[in-house]
């Protein structure tokens, strides 16, 4: 069975990197939308276009079972998703659930897209925490540009996030919720500015469990052995470059995480 990754850029790496590890004998097809990257600046109505038609796309190229591996995306268009289609559909989600379980006595900052932090999915799962009173939210764009640019050293990137979180008093903050994928990159730059007491979480184990559950219930031989097919906006990638582009980006997160 083929499964279907699909991102506005690179940050879906971040998951199919876990996906990766998780099922050895799985193959893929990596959708990266870098034509409209990035969402977060988009309107709602131009993203769900961008993700319908990238899930056309995957569907009609034989995958049996699609991950949105963007949190933008899964905000604005995952109901519209599994209307449509009668494959499994997995998204992404914010980690606010774990971070609010493990809650104590300091607060709890969400960081994802401008988008993404507007839209009701957000809303709706602050409310139904009931952690308003805990949790303040950040856009941080810029580390999107960052990863799309393959820009991570620490020298670069730490005066940006340092004058984002400057707005903060990050001694009262016991969890930062990594709600975009392009952010899971970063960790070694909110470390380096925040030190070990503050934890970071993301939601992409949450998301690959999910698709490892999904596919036992399926029973469906996966009859892989861990290839990669990779697209940019429907263009399949050929080029040397780019496959090494996005092989580095794998090899990077082997050595991150």
């Amino acid at each position: 069975m083929l499964i279907g990754f699909f991102d506005s850029g690179v940050g879906g790496i971040t998951v199919l990197h876990d996906a990766l590890q998780a099922l050895p004998n799985a193959d893929f097809i990596y959708y990266a939308d870098t034509d409209n990257v990035p969402y977060g600046t988009k309107t709602k109505a131009q993203v769900k276009d961008y993700v319908m038609n990238a899930a056309d796309f995957l569907v009609g190229h034989g995958a049996g079972v699609l991950v949105v591996a963007c949190n933008t995306a899964t905000s604005v268009a995952i109901k519209a998703l599994r209307q449509k289609y009668d494959i499994p559909i997995i998204g992404m989600e914010p980690a606010v659930k774990p971070a609010v379980e493990n809650h104590k006595d300091k607060r709890i900052l969400v960081t994802a897209t401008a988008l993404a932090l507007k839209l009701d999915k957000l809303k709706k799962l602050i409310t139904t925490l009931d952690c308003e009173d805990i949790v303040d939210l950040l856009p941080l764009p810029g580390l999107v540009r960052f990863a799309e640019d393959m820009t991570f050293d620490t020298e670069t990137v730490l005066p940006y996030l340092r004058e984002e979180l400057s707005r903060f008093d990050m001694q009262n903050y016991q969890t930062v919720v990594l709600g975009c994928t392009h952010f899971i990159y970063f960790r070694h730059v909110f470390r380096a500015l925040l030190g070990g007491e503050i934890e970071l979480i993301d939601g992409n184990q949450g998301t690959v469990n999910m698709l490892v559950k999904t596919l036992d219930e399926l029973r469906a031989p996966l009859g892989g052995a861990g290839k990669i097919t990779w697209y940019q906006s429907g263009a399949q990638v050929t080029d040397e470059q780019t496959l090494q582009r996005f092989e580095a980006l794998l090899k990077r997160l082997n050595e991150a995480r």
